[in-house]
């Protein structure tokens, strides 16, 4: 007789269905695991025993095979535990096989028959609603499953809860969603004093999802600024949380199940590797990229990250996914981020203050820009000088409005793209839309096409910067309530472009 049960294996984001085969026959004792396991699955039949002994149950004196189908995928982790123990106990006769047939089953057991939580419940549950089966998973694991809606899971809290609910003796109820969690602790942006520009930039990019770079002296305050960047997005959607839950899912960074409707904003430090970054590792697993999908990545200290690092941002920025290929894995991933990236002008950082520059000027800011290429730097819709605060603005009273008003404007112009994009799905911010669609929805009117035809000329824009300025004069236009794209906007946006101390 052989039994079956079902789990998955991770491909990115998406979760695969894997059929596991257990039959126990005659012969010499022996517990096999078949399949291409790694050594977390080998290990199972170890893990598998003991719970078995914990509950009384001892493996005949039989042949033991578990094969795990399709036998040339590649099978990874501790969450086969649970499918392969539930095959076993069907083969056994101890709970019914039309049972362990209907289900979907992922966990790591502990040697005395408790089930561990493990990562990837929320693409799992997905996988298992897309086969229309029920999701069976460790109970600490159930609430963040139970988010996709669309299938029946069940959190158990070991295995010998599991024998008795599928025994009929004490069934277990569906789990329920976890809480969603409230954005806390956001700064506000009048704590930062002075830079209004910068907050303008902030505003803009926020809006549309626009690529932004500071560039400034050391104090002049673009981390402070940056970081209140969260208190002024709106926040996610219900499929753009479902999206982002299921990256963080596979890392194992959702919280008790509870799902966050903030959007993400990480921040690496500059000694993060390529892997780190961009994805890969054992298992080729998402990046930093992948975990500010729908939020913000902001990179601090711009230019001391490695040349090689930076260059594999340039095709993320532009298509919004990454392939990571390695030699056992290619993995495809989403990264729809925002990059925000802060640099000092120079190694030194007073590259414009006489009385404290190096001798090097003006050479020093050249080589130290030049870290980042002209194509990466190309990619960033808007470019700002962050001049340094006087100390006597420090005492001055907050100016310019609070995080709050300014993210219900910015909440506006993104409903606003939202109707203006409909369904489509790789339309959702002006930051997205090129082509016909770009040439559609922000064509300016003839005095604001002029005045770009002339900076173009005179600037020499690249045909990517000429459509990156459309996009913000449109989302300018967005923020102030205008169905038109006009000079002041076209103006607004080509001032942002061509700041001086990065084109110069």
């Amino acid at each position: 007789m052989v039994a079956r049960a079902y789990s998955v294996t991770f491909q990115g984001v998406d979760a695969r269905i894997v059929e596991v085969q257990c039959a126990v026959t005659a012969g010499l004792p022996a517990f096999s695991i078949v399949g291409l396991p790694d050594k977390a699955v080998s290990e199972a039949r170890d893990r598998i025993r003991s719970a078995l002994t914990s509950m009384s149950i001892a493996l005949p004196s039989k042949r033991i095979t578990v094969n795990l189908s399709p036998a040339d995928l590649p099978k990874e982790g501790s969450h086969f535990d649970l499918p392969i123990a539930l095959a076993l106990l069907a083969a056994l006769e101890i709970v019914p096989g039309d049972a362990s047939e209907g289900t979907v089953a992922l966990g790591e057991l502990s040697l005395d028959g408790k089930l561990m939580p493990v990562v990837g419940a929320l693409p799992a549950a997905m996988a298992a609603a897309e086969h229309d089966q029920v999701l069976l998973c460790p109970a600490a694991s159930g609430a963040e499953a139970a988010w996709v809606g669309a299938t029946q899971v069940i959190g158990a809290a070991s295995l010998s809860e599991v024998v008795r609910h599928f025994t009929g003796q004490s069934p277990l109820s569906p789990a329920e969603p976890g809480e969603v969690a409230e954005q806390t602790g956001t700064r506000d942006l009048r704590d930062v004093k002075g830079q209004e520009r910068a907050k303008r930039a902030m505003e803009i990019a926020a809006a549309g999802r626009h690529h932004i770079i500071m560039i400034g002296a050391p104090g002049a305050g673009k981390s402070m600024l940056a970081a209140r960047m969260p208190g002024i997005l709106p926040p996610l959607g219900a499929a753009e949380a479902l999206e982002t839950s299921m990256i963080q899912s596979l890392c194992g960074l959702l919280d008790e199940g509870g799902i966050s409707r903030a959007r993400p904003f990480r921040q690496p430090h500059h000694t993060a590797s390529m892997a780190a970054i961009v994805g890969g590792g054992r298992g080729a697993k998402p990046g930093e990229i992948s975990l500010a999908h729908n939020g913000v990545l902001f990179m601090d200290e711009f230019p001391e990250f490695p040349r090689t690092v930076l260059e594999t941002l340039r095709q993320p920025v532009e298509t919004g996914e990454v392939m990571v290929a390695r030699a056992n894995a290619h993995v495809k991933y989403p990264c729809r981020f925002m990059l925000m990236a802060a640099a000092n002008p120079c190694r030194c950082g007073h590259l414009v203050d006489p009385a404290r520059a190096c001798s090097r000027v003006p050479a020093c800011g050249e080589d130290y820009l030049g870290r980042i290429s002209g194509p990466l730097m190309d990619r960033f819709d808007l470019r700002l000088e962050v001049p340094p605060v006087a100390f006597s603005d420090l005492d001055l009273p907050a100016s310019g409005d609070n995080s709050k008003t300014v993210a219900a404007r910015v909440a506006a112009a993104r409903d606003v793209q939202v109707q203006r994009f409909g369904n489509a799905p790789d339309l959702r911010q002006n930051a997205d839309a090129e082509g016909e669609t770009l040439e559609q929805i922000a064509a300016p009117d003839a005095e604001g096409r002029e005045v770009l035809t002339q900076a173009a000329e005179r600037f020499g824009l690249s045909a990517r910067g000429y459509h990156r300025v459309l996009r913000v004069a449109r989302t300018i236009a967005d923020l102030e309530g205008s169905d038109a794209v006009r000079r002041p906007h076209v103006a607004e946006a080509l001032s942002f472009r061509l700041s001086q101390i990065v084109a110069g």
